[in-house]
């Protein structure tokens, strides 16, 4: 069974800590992440995904933000991926990831925070590592890879 939502972004930035912009697709390298990406390396957070969903709950608090804005590598629609177990392997373009971690603890509040009062990345971003590589672009299938 696979479970399906779609890319609405894939967006990079050249430094860390800053919002990233979208560039419509890219290549995902095993033990990289996101080629052109400042938070790509052999780490498990090579790629980070929000759900647009995610991104719809902080313009309801009177945000004018988008993809890439809580720098999120991956911007999806239609499926909730904060809600993936760890471990989960998912189907970005033609690339297979997997999920390594739910959320992430900031040291330091970014520029959202300071304007909202509230960041939803922490809570509701993923990370991924690459598995196998590809291609991702917008309007790409994601595809969750249930066990049979």
């Amino acid at each position: 069974m696979r479970v399906k939502g779609q890319v609405v972004a894939v967006c990079v930035s050249e430094n860390k800590g800053e919002r990233k912009t979208d560039v419509g697709h890219g290549v995902l390298r095993v033990d990289w992440g996101l080629e052109g990406d400042a938070h790509a390396g052999d780490w498990h957070r090579q790629v980070s995904l929000l759900a647009l969903e995610s991104i719809e709950k902080m313009r309801a608090a009177g945000l004018d933000v988008g993809p890439g804005d809580f720098a999120e590598n991956i911007t999806t629609q239609g499926l909730e991926v904060h809600t993936l177990p760890v471990g989960t392997h998912l189907r970005l373009g033609t690339a297979l990831v997997q999920v390594t971690q739910i959320g992430k603890v900031c040291h330091d509040h970014c520029a959202i925070y300071y304007q909202a009062g509230d960041c939803v990345m922490p809570r509701e971003g993923i990370f991924v590592k690459v598995l196998e590589p590809g291609e991702v672009r917008t309007g790409d299938p994601v595809q969750v890879l249930l066990p049979e």
